[in-house]
């Protein structure tokens, strides 16, 4: 990791440092997103099958996980290790079942009558990265809430490992959160899979979950296109932004700074602090904890393009984090709380030494599908009302009508809409007849 002092920064300068890697090659990743989504929409499962050979360098005969691969996975687990799924997805499940959205009904005006009301999505897909780290506790993060909304179908894609069976963690969480239709398929294929759908592959009203640039890019652009599919947040590589002041315990500040890192090469780790020492410190905490990690390689190739930033004090390090709109914000900081109300863009906020960002990871039961490359600025967390969507509805009396017509007759001549103004018209002379008779 390079250390700078914000101070020294001219403004240009400072945009670059909060740039992401994975943005500045934006370009030619969203051509190559672009391509394979082409590829896929003409020749549906050929292309998947010779796309996971060519990526996963698997031969698939069969895309969809059998039953019997179901009961593989479950075997092939611990009791220890089903039990810690079994956990995490009541404490997801805890968490967004009290985020359930009340249908309301507010009269606003005499005799008119306007609802909201709440329907789930008819078909929702779930991409679960598992390239070089399986993912299990996402596979809880999008289920868990699809299941709590009763969207009538639920599909997963996941990349298959290199003997083509589904990573059987995976497999475990998806059918503990309810979700039994599972396919072999990975990376920007999957998302145009689940868009456009195949003769194997169905098609879904809306794509989620976390992937690589290739993944996200994929997901924004089947979005743009009507006959395709929503996505739910853009979600991209991992990354975090750790506030520290000389309080904090570089240690602690290291260690997660590397349990993003080692999410892959594309990662993006940012130090923020108020003290030189503590940056220094952290600094020989990382290498000394890099030597024993079994995924030290992917590591060090994120911090290559991460940084630590000395700033003067508090408040300008959280100019920096809204700046940057990290999708972790952990706040290693005397009284963390009482400095919350100064975060505007973030992902997901972990207040003190004792919320490191694994645990929301996994199992404090928030979400862990967070915006990334600084859409943090104006995309919220997943959760259960994503895979809700609203609609309103409203009633009106004679009297309702007679009420707030006029109101409408008005504003619809003032933006020159007479057939507006005319099905307001229609039913008033029609109410007066019947007044007349």
């Amino acid at each position: 990791m390079q250390t700078v002092r914000w101070t020294e920064l001219a403004a240009v300068e400072r945009q670059r440092l909060l740039t992401r890697p994975a943005i500045r090659d934006g370009g030619s990743i969203a051509a190559q997103a672009a391509a394979i989504i082409e590829r896929v929409r003409q020749e549906g499962d050929v292309a998947l099958r010779d796309l996971t050979a060519r990526f996963d360098h698997v031969d698939l005969s069969t895309l969809q996980v059998a039953d019997d691969e179901f009961a593989w996975a479950e075997a092939a687990l611990t009791s220890e290790q089903r039990q810690a799924i079994g956990a995490a997805a009541e404490n997801i499940a805890t968490f967004h079942r009290a985020q359930q959205p009340t249908d309301l009904t507010v009269t606003t005006a005499a005799g008119v009558t306007c609802e909201r009301v709440t329907r789930p999505i008819p078909r929702v897909g779930l991409y679960v990265p598992a390239g070089s780290a399986p993912l299990p506790s996402t596979a809880l993060m999008l289920a868990v809430p699809a299941s709590l909304a009763e969207c009538p179908r639920v599909v997963i894609c996941t990349p298959p490992r290199a003997d083509g069976r589904a990573d059987p963690a995976v497999l475990v969480a998806a059918q503990t959160a309810g979700v039994n239709e599972v396919y072999k398929v990975g990376g920007a294929q999957a998302i145009a899979a689940m868009a456009y759908g195949t003769a194997t592959v169905p098609k879904v009203d809306k794509i989620f979950g976390p992937g690589n640039a290739w993944v996200t890019a994929a997901k924004v652009q089947v979005a743009q296109d009507p006959a395709g599919a929503a996505l739910d947040i853009p979600a991209g590589p991992s990354e975090v932004l750790v506030i520290a002041d000389d309080s904090a315990d570089a240690g602690f500040v290291a260690s997660d700074l590397l349990s993003q890192a080692e999410h892959g090469p594309d990662s993006q780790v940012v130090l923020v602090t108020t003290s030189a020492a503590l940056a220094k410190a952290t600094l020989e905490q990382i290498h000394q904890q890099l030597t024993a990690l079994s995924r030290r390689s992917v590591a060090e190739q994120a911090l290559a393009a991460s940084t630590a930033i000395l700033v003067a004090d508090l408040e300008q390090a959280f100019t920096v984090s809204n700046a940057y709109g990290p999708e972790h914000l952990i706040l290693q900081i005397a009284e963390p709380r009482r400095w919350l109300d100064r975060v505007s863009a973030a992902g997901s906020v972990f207040l003190g030494p004792w919320a490191p960002e694994s645990i929301g990871d996994y199992c404090s039961g928030t979400n862990h599908v967070l915006p990334t490359y600084g859409f943090a600025r104006s995309h919220s967390s997943l959760g259960l009302t994503d895979f809700l969507r609203s609609m309103t509805v409203q009633e009106l009396t004679p009297d309702g009508l007679r009420l707030i017509g006029p109101t409408a007759q008005t504003l619809a001549a003032l933006e020159g809409l007479d057939a507006h103004g005319n099905a307001v018209a229609l039913r008033l002379a029609a109410l007066d007849a019947e007044t007349l008779t």
